[in-house]
C-alpha cells in the first residue's frame, strides 16, 4: 500500500489518540501532515515530535507561544486559532481525520470539503447543524465522507448504496448508556463522574454524557438522515447493552444485514483508514461463545427524552437540529461544571427549542446565527 497522508484535527482527543495508535502500528503506511488540538498543548507537542508533521495548530490562540517554544528546532511549523485550523483543512493530504469535537468542528470540515478531500468523519455535529448544507457541499467538491461513528461505520460497510429502493430501514444500536437499568426516579442525582463512566466505550467527556442521555444516539438518526440514502421514517434505535452488533441494514427482500465487532473504535477508523480495502487492528477479537447471549430491547424515550427530543428535531427539519445540538452543548458543559443536573439537560435543549424561532439555514453564516441565538436562550437559564 502506498504511503497516505493524513490530516488528524483533534489529534489529542480519543478518536485522534486511536487513528495515531493505527498509524504508530502501521510504520510506513501513513504520514502525518498536520496534527490539531484544541487546548492540550503539552500533548500535541509531543505527538508532534514523535509522528513529525509539517503542521502542528492549537485552537486556543493563548498556546501559540507554548506550542512554539516546545517544538522549537523541530522544523514543524506551528499555528494557531480557529483560521488556521480552516487553512490547516484546506491544505492537501490524501485523508482527513475530523475529529474536533462539537459544532467548533464544522468550518474546518467545510474546508476539507470544498478541497475535494477524502475525509473519515468522527464530528457528527457537522451533518446534524448543516446536513443539507455540507451534503451539497459533498457533491459539489467531489468530496467524499467515510463515517468514524461505529454505527454509521456499520451501515457504510453493509449498506448497498447503489440500490437504495432495496433498502427498508437502517437500524442504529446503542448501549444504553451506564443508566440504563437505573430508576427514573433516581435520575435526577446522577453526578458527572457517574455519566462520564460508560460501560462499554472508552470517550470523551461530553460525548461519553451524550451516551448517557442518549442525545448521542439522536445526533447519530440525524446524521444517518443525511449520510444514507433514506427516509426518516426508515430509521430505527434499538438498545443492545452488549455493543456487538453496531448497526443493521434491513432489506426489502427480509434479509438484515449486521456489522459486528469488538466496541473499540480502531476497528471502524480503521475501515476508513484503509478503504477500500482493510487492515489488521490490534482490537480483541469477537469471541460470541464466551458473549453467550446478545440482548435488545425498545428505547424508553420517557426516561431518555434527548433521544426524543433529537427525533423531533429530525422530523421537524429547517433550524432545529442545530438549536437542538447548540443547547445540548450548553447544557452539557453546564452539567459537567455542576450548574445543572442530570435531568436539567434535556429541559433545558426542550426550553431552548420551544424558545428559539429561527429560520432554516441557507449558508453557513445562517448556521452560525442560529448557533449563535440558540447558545444565548440556553445560557440564560443557568
Amino acid at each position: 500500500m502506498a504511503c497516505k497522508s493524513l490530516t488528524i484535527l483533534g489529534a489529542t482527543g480519543s478518536v485522534g489518540m486511536s487513528t495515531l495508535d493505527l498509524v504508530r502500528r502501521n510504520s510506513g503506511a501513513y504520514r502525518v501532515e498536520v496534527l490539531t488540538a484544541n487546548e492540550r498543548v503539552d500533548e500535541l507537542a509531543a505527538l508532534c515530535l514523535e509522528f513529525k508533521p509539517r503542521l502542528a495548530v492549537i485552537a486556543n490562540p493563548n498556546h501559540y507561544s507554548t506550542l512554539s517554544q516546545l517544538l522549537e528546532g523541530s522544523g514543524i511549523e506551528c499555528a494557531a486559532g480557529p483560521q488556521a485550523l480552516d487553512d490547516a483543512a484546506a491544505r492537501p493530504s490524501d485523508m482527513l481525520v475530523a475529529a474536533i469535537v462539537g459544532a467548533a468542528g464544522l468550518r474546518p470540515v467545510l474546508a476539507a470539503v470544498r478541497r475535494g478531500a477524502t475525509i473519515a468523519l468522527a464530528n457528527k455535529e457537522c451533518l446534524v447543524c448543516a446536513g443539507d448544507l455540507m451534503m451539497q457541499e459533498v457533491a459539489s467538491h467531489g468530496a467524499r465522507l467515510l463515517p468514524v461513528d461505529s454505527e454509521h461505520n456499520a451501515i457504510f460497510q453493509v449498506l448497498d448504496a447503489r440500490e437504495p429502493k432495496s433498502i427498508k430501514k437502517l437500524t442504529l444500536t446503542a448501549s444504553g448508556g451506564p443508566f440504563l437499568t437505573r430508576a427514573p426516579e433516581t435520575m435526577k442525582d446522577v453526578t458527572p463522574a457517574e455519566a462520564v463512566a460508560h460501560p462499554n466505550w472508552d470517550m470523551g467527556a461530553k460525548i461519553s454524557v451524550d451516551s448517557a442521555t442518549l442525545m448521542n444516539k439522536g445526533l447519530e438518526v440525524i446524521e444517518a438522515y443525511h449520510l444514507f440514502p433514506v427516509r426518516k421514517d426508515q430509521i430505527a434505535v434499538l438498545v443492545h447493552p452488549q455493543s456487538v452488533i453496531h448497526s443493521m441494514v434491513e432489506y426489502i427482500d427480509g434479509s438484515t444485514l449486521a456489522q459486528l465487532g469488538s466496541p473499540d473504535m480502531r476497528i471502524p477508523i480503521a475501515s476508513c483508514l484503509a478503504w477500500p480495502k482493510r487492515m489488521a487492528t490490534p482490537a480483541k477479537p469477537l469471541d460470541l461463545a464466551t458473549i453467550g447471549s446478545l440482548t435488545f430491547q425498545e428505547p424508553d424515550y420517557d426516561k431518555f427524552r434527548c433521544l426524543a427530543l433529537a427525533r423531533d428535531a429530525l422530523r421537524a427539519g429547517g433550524a432545529a437540529p442545530a438549536i437542538l445540538n447548540a443547547a445540548n452543548e450548553v447544557a452539557v458543559e453546564a452539567f459537567l461544571g455542576g450548574k445543572i443536573d442530570f435531568t436539567d439537560i434535556a429541559a433545558m435543549v426542550e426550553k431552548t427549542l420551544t424558545k428559539c424561532d429561527m429560520k432554516e439555514p441557507h449558508s453557513l453564516s445562517n448556521v452560525f446565527e442560529i448557533d449563535g441565538e440558540a447558545r444565548r436562550i440556553a445560557s440564560a437559564q443557568l
